[in-house]
């Protein structure tokens, strides 16, 4: 089979040819369906917390870090990802991101205390760290930019489909199974998504010997794993609240450290240059700040629905799964209305609607009915859904195909980092209006109105966009 894709050589001055045949429905399904599983396995755990804790001789408290140490382990190696894919070519590093990641699963699966498990998590993310940006790499290097939307679209149904489904997977499996296997039935998955890929996907050689920067490696991974810890010590003390401010001045410090060592180095593991690209400026740094108050919702919401209506978790699961549906709804209509109002303006309106979907959140009762939750809860997804792939997309609109790689990596550690600190903003809100120990309906309600307040500090920088910035992958046209 002919896969769409563009020679080394071609590279820096072509586009590459639309895909032909099954291609054309394969390559963005293969990375999908990767994309799933990373994203799937963000979530998956929580609600088999009580279960794992007890299994493994620990206190449900301590069993939280196995979800922080996962999302750490994407946001660190995720800058490796780029440079090894243009180095030892992508399906190798494709594939190899999938192996890595079911065998972290069986290695999680079969954990017989909290270390391993922890160790055995950090591997999973390390494999899901290069699963995500190189897959879209694949993408971005397989279609013409006039089709980025379509086949970006199916990127951003994973990313919005994951968070919602891991509680309801992981309670079904814990309820009716074993909470093992909520990583063993990664296995099969896993197998198929590496035979795909090695079917569908393009060889694409390595083109480059530049090396890579492992001291601004250092400098990122070591600066944002202290700034995550230091945020998990605002819900759940570990350490004294003089060295929580500790934490947060010397992560703070390695960054800033980071950033200047960074200046005019051409192999930098984080090329900040990017930033010169006015809409992935806008996109990686406004857009974070939008998308960490979306992600706050696949966090508390299910907190409420089990401890403050005292819902089971199935229960629970059937009501937030509703977004996932609203999700697919909305893959149509976001290429409509990008096509017909461009970026901006589709942006702009929907961190208005952002705004109000999260603070509506506070309305729901343990009396409201459950098909007006579950209508609200798929409204949201909507939502949530055009958010997330409307800025997927323009992110990478301006960006030339020679620094797609580089794009990715800056891009996909942004995005992980607005998971992790959108359920840390969650947790914090509710630490801050509740009492430890005993949240009530009033504490989740006064949560989710603050957290409705947060996406407006997005649009200072999307009001800043122009009316045909991303123009050549919406197809919208209109004068500035």
């Amino acid at each position: 089979m002919v896969i769409a894709g563009i020679r080394a050589t071609e590279e820096h001055t072509l586009e590459p040819p639309r895909p032909t045949g099954f291609a054309r429905l394969l390559i963005p399904l293969v990375v999908a369906f990767a994309f799933f599983l990373e994203q799937l396995d963000q979530t998956i755990i929580a609600t088999a917390i009580p279960q794992m804790a007890s299994g493994l001789g620990e206190t449900p408290l301590r069993m939280n870090i196995a979800l922080t140490s996962y999302i750490l382990a994407l946001a660190i190696f995720i800058p490796v990802s780029g440079w090894m894919a243009d180095r030892f070519g992508m399906r190798r590093i494709f594939c190899t991101a999938i192996a890595v990641f079911t065998l972290g699963s069986v290695a999680c699966g079969a954990s017989v205390n909290l270390p391993m498990l922890l160790a055995s998590r950090f591997l999973q993310g390390i494999g899901g760290a290069m699963m995500t940006p190189v897959g879209r790499l694949i993408l971005l290097r397989s279609f013409p930019r006039s089709e980025f939307i379509a086949a970006m679209t199916w990127v951003s149904i994973p990313s919005v489909l994951g968070p919602v489904m891991g509680p309801l997977v992981g309670g079904f499996i814990t309820t009716y199974w074993s909470w093992r296997w909520i990583f063993y039935v990664n296995v099969p998955f896993g197998l198929a998504g590496i035979a795909l890929a090695l079917h569908v996907v393009r060889p694409g050689g390595g083109r480059s010997d530049e090396p890579f920067d492992w001291t601004g490696f250092m400098l990122c991974g070591i600066g944002l794993s202290i700034l995550q810890f230091g945020i998990e010590n605002l819900n759940h003390p570990m350490v004294p609240p003089v060295a929580v401010v500790g934490l947060f001045v010397a992560g703070a410090a390695l960054l800033v450290s980071y950033a200047r060592y960074s200046h005019g180095r051409r192999n930098a593991a984080l090329d900040l240059s990017l930033f010169r690209v006015r809409t992935f400026r806008v996109i990686v740094l406004h857009g974070t700040i939008a998308r960490m108050a979306v992600n706050t919702v696949p966090f508390a919401l299910p907190l409420m629905l089990q401890v403050g209506f005292g819902m089971s978790p199935l229960e629970s699961g059937e009501i937030t799964f509703a977004s996932a549906i609203g999700a697919v709804a909305m893959r149509a209509v976001t290429i409509m209305l990008l096509r017909a109002l461009g970026f901006k303006q589709v942006l702009v309106w929907n961190t208005i609607l952002a705004c109000f979907g999260v603070a509506g959140f506070a309305l729901f009762r343990a009396s409201t009915p459950y098909w007006l939750m579950i209508a609200y809860v798929m409204a949201f997804g909507m939502v949530r859904s055009t958010q997330f792939n409307t800025q997927q997309t323009l992110t990478f609109a301006n960006i030339t195909s020679t620094r797609l790689s580089r794009a990715t990596s800056l891009a996909g550690v942004m995005q992980q980092l607005s998971v992790g600190f959108g359920v840390s903003m969650a947790a914090t809100l509710l630490a801050m209006v509740g009492t430890p120990g005993h949240l009530t309906v009033a504490n989740f309600h006064t949560a989710f109105l603050l957290a409705g307040l947060v996406p407006l500090l997005a649009m200072p920088g999307f009001l800043r966009l122009k009316a045909n910035d991303g123009a050549l992958v919406s197809g919208h046209r209109r004068s500035a």
